[in-house]
């Protein structure tokens, strides 16, 4: 199948604050393995069954009559910006923190889940297989789960699973494994309805961590950045590697929802990032915002704004420093009404590329509005609100703060260090615990913020400072680092490492209500 293939030539390819000169031309593409369609196989509805890994505590507080309520249909939330609409949550906790409704143990991954309606999906890896399980949201109890065999061995040492979650689509799911194969898997019996192998298709290298940038679904459209390559790269240390990482190939990709089939895709010799595809609106044009850039030496990458019809690019940012070892995960923030952009990589370590603003002419093409590098963000999300972008500043656990910066002028407003001293942890000790690179969650008229060792807090955060209003610590363990979904007033935890202490538990993912009364 000959498809449209947007393919662009630059004049220069620098890394930094200057914008790339691009010349734009289309070129025809033809699908290496479409894959093979299953008709949907007719079954009886399933109901859910508890199972040895599911341990239920207790049912969830009524819903609140006035409360709003949404689905999680991926990982970003229902507006791709690390926002919900729900309200009439508990902002004040009992002693222990909030109540668990159920937790189940899982295998290794770094992945949020999608909900919808009464479907959960977790995707999560365990005995040589990646796993999609779909559970019921009150429950933990669990409708089906369906798999396939995988091999991948972390390069430095963390966990052997997905890094990219899950996402619904109608009566859909998609997943974007580790090791880069792109699953269609049927929400409501669990059959998977077609799969394709990008790594081998495309050229996909292994990346630092695999594969782990969310898959994007705009109408009839699955929008992935593949970070393909024009040959196949050696995995090993030699110079062909280099010099194969160098060479362009499927950056960004769309493949039909039903089908599978490529239907567009940009040629670039920017990889994959640990990033995930955005959707925004600039000057009245839907875009399709993404944060590109895998392995390589040097390292390149940046923004690519994309035309989500026909793969077109409309802008092309260079913005990563040249440091061979680097990962970004922090997706592009589209700034409501402003036709503005925020972008940020954590790299290098003492002296950082930071946070850039772009701002957008009518022609969709991007100038630095501003920049710093002491808003340089590892792979949380920055959060917009009310002219002002909340984020953690700092590649490591010792670096982070959390910071305040103007949209309109990137003045630095304010910086917090969440740390706390806790009693808890080793009894008969004092312990210096902090939030360090935690994620935020903008819900309620507050941000939820869950730390990478376990603790929750709920944020008053505005131009003027932060204030704390409650905190506890769901569980201590290291590598809590997937954004926590709210669905119908309850909050979804992974815990990715066993607890340090009161006992080894296992990974989990954890039900709490946060039902407001």
């Amino acid at each position: 199948m000959t498809t449209p293939f947007s393919r662009f030539l630059c004049a220069a390819v620098l890394s930094g604050a200057t914008t790339t000169t691009i010349t734009l031309r289309a070129e025809p593409w033809k699908d290496p393995a479409p894959p093979t369609v299953q008709a949907r196989e007719a079954a009886a509805p399933i109901k859910p069954t508890a199972f040895d890994r599911l341990k239920f505590f207790a049912a969830p507080s009524a819903l609140n009559p006035a409360a709003q309520t949404s689905d999680w249909h991926r990982f970003l939330g229902p507006t791709d910006d690390a926002t919900s609409p729900e309200t009439h949550l508990l902002h004040q906790w009992p002693a222990g923190g909030p109540a668990k409704v159920w937790e189940v143990g899982k295998g290794d991954g770094y992945t949020s889940p999608a909900i919808q309606g009464d479907r959960l999906v977790l995707f999560h890896a365990e005995a040589g297989k990646e796993v999609l399980e779909c559970l019921h949201p009150e429950t933990g109890q669990r409708y089906w789960t369906q798999g396939y065999t995988m091999e991948y061995r972390d390069r430095y040492g963390f966990a052997n699973g997905p890094r990219s979650s899950p996402v619904i689509a109608g009566s859909r799911v998609l997943t974007h494994g580790v090791t880069s194969v792109l699953t269609c898997t049927d929400l409501e019996t669990g059959q998977i309805l077609w799969q394709r192998n990008l790594r081998t298709e495309f050229n996909v290298p292994q990346d630092f961590f695999g594969q782990g940038s969310s898959p994007l679904v705009l109408g009839n459209k699955v929008i992935v950045n593949v970070g393909g390559k024009g040959r196949p790269v050696p995995d090993d240390d030699s110079e062909a590697r280099y010099t194969a990482l160098a060479d362009p190939g499927l950056s960004v990709g769309a493949f039909d929802l039903e089908t599978g089939q490529l239907l567009w895709g940009v040629k670039d010799d920017w990889g994959a990032s640990y990033a995930s595809p955005v959707p925004a609106t600039i000057h009245g044009k839907p875009v399709v915002l993404i944060y590109a850039g895998g392995e390589g030496n040097p390292a390149t990458g940046g923004l690519l704004t994309i035309n989500p019809e026909d793969g077109s690019v409309y802008d092309r940012h260079p913005w990563r420093a040249e440091e061979y070892i680097q990962a970004t995960g922090a997706s592009p923030v589209a700034i409501p009404g402003q036709n503005r952009v925020f972008i940020s990589t954590a790299y290098p370590k003492n002296r950082p590329l930071g946070g850039v603003m772009l701002e957008f002419d009518e022609k969709l093409k991007s100038k630095e509005l501003w920049s710093s590098s002491k808003f340089a963000v590892h792979w949380m999300n920055p959060v917009y609100r009310d002219g002002c972008l909340y984020g953690i500043h700092g590649e490591t656990e010792r670096q982070a703060v959390l910071v305040c910066y103007d949209v309109a002028t990137g003045r630095e407003n304010w910086r917090e260090d969440l740390y706390w001293d806790d009693t808890e942890l080793n009894p008969g000790r004092t312990a210096r615990m902090g939030a360090q690179r935690a994620s935020l969650l903008l819900v309620d008229g507050q941000f939820l913020c869950l730390g990478e060792l376990g603790s929750l807090l709920w944020l008053d955060l505005n131009a003027q400072g932060c204030k704390v209003t409650a905190r506890t610590q769901l569980f201590y363990a290291p590598h809590t680092w997937c954004l926590p979904a709210v669905s119908r007033g309850l909050l979804y935890v992974t815990q990715n490492y066993d607890e340090q202490v009161r006992g080894r538990t296992g990974q989990r993912m954890i039900c709490y209500d946060l039902r407001g009364r």
